[in-house]
């Protein structure tokens, strides 16, 4: 148990970091464990809501994967993948959909009952996420279905939403020319959502500690990571699988202005507050 003055002393470490990040907007892709277990789901929400109590404005966006694959298991519809990216036809679609908008407002529903005040939204909401169709080699060789990318952000409802001081959670359902549905890869939207929001961080919620220089050996976590250093980082394989979408979104904010972007654990308790207000941070940093 901390005595009042190793709390005392918490607080004032965390003191320079309110006062730095007062005002400013940090972007958070939550996925992984974060969002099975129970006490973690219950640690990010009360992460969210301290930092907006303290002058922050946290933007999350979620994922929703298992969830999908376990509702099309229990439909009986079979799910496939090509290059990582789900084939979503019409009737994949609307169980996106509905997934997602459930996952959003029980998100919603845990900041609300914790004395936070959040809003969700989904892509679609005033055209947050324009979307069009993703396309692979380069062609329509391999159709995907209502797999999207981002067209564009626009941004203006998350400002409206933040001005009157709720937490936006946006579920990355992305609005075609048509106002059809696209689902896209939640780590890319949040990734251009920072870069139009001009946010300070993305944190990205993961189910590792970071980027290992040798995946067998935990004692070497790379702690930063310079953009100029990408390309060799995966040419050498430090930088592969599925680390890749979630760098490249880091690409994405950093060289659309955001101040940095960190991929952290998200199985660690409190990782957003240990990441945003203390000295040492965690994870991997991704700098200009």
């Amino acid at each position: 148990m901390l005595s009042a003055i190793e709390k005392a002393g918490i607080l004032i470490e965390a003191l320079p970091y309110i006062k730095r990040f007062y005002g400013k907007t940090i972007v958070i892709k939550y996925g992984g464990h974060a969002m099975i277990d129970q006490g973690l789901k219950e640690a990010v929400a009360k992460d969210l809501i301290l930092m907006r109590f303290v002058g922050i404005n946290p933007v999350l966006v979620h994922g929703g994967g298992p969830e999908i694959s376990s509702m099309l298991h229990r439909l009986g519809k079979q799910s496939s993948f090509v290059q990582g990216l789900r084939v979503t036809d019409r009737e994949t679609l609307e169980v996106v959909e509905m997934v997602m908008g459930k996952i959003n407002q029980d998100i919603v529903t845990l900041i609300n009952r914790h004395g936070g005040k959040a809003v969700g939204l989904s892509g679609k909401d005033g055209f947050l996420v324009e979307a069009q169709k993703k396309l692979l080699n380069g062609g329509d060789d391999v159709d995907l279905g209502y797999v999207g990318e981002v067209g564009r952000i626009n941004p203006e409802i998350i400002h409206t939403v933040t001005d009157s001081g709720y937490i936006p959670v946006i579920s990355p359902i992305g609005a075609g020319p048509e106002g059809e549905g696209y689902n896209i890869n939640a780590d890319i939207v949040a990734g251009e959502l920072a870069a139009a929001l001009g946010a300070d961080k993305l944190i990205l919620l993961t189910d590792v500690e970071g980027i290992y220089r040798r995946i067998d050996d935990k004692n070497s976590l790379i702690s930063l990571v310079r953009l100029d250093e990408i390309p060799g980082l995966i040419d050498q394989k430090v930088i592969s699988g599925g680390m890749i979408p979630k760098v490249e979104c880091c690409v994405k904010a950093i060289t659309g202005g955001t101040g940095s972007a960190h991929i952290i654990d998200g199985r660690t308790p409190h990782s957003i507050l240990l990441e945003v207000f203390t000295d040492q941070g965690i994870g991997t940093m991704v700098v200009p």
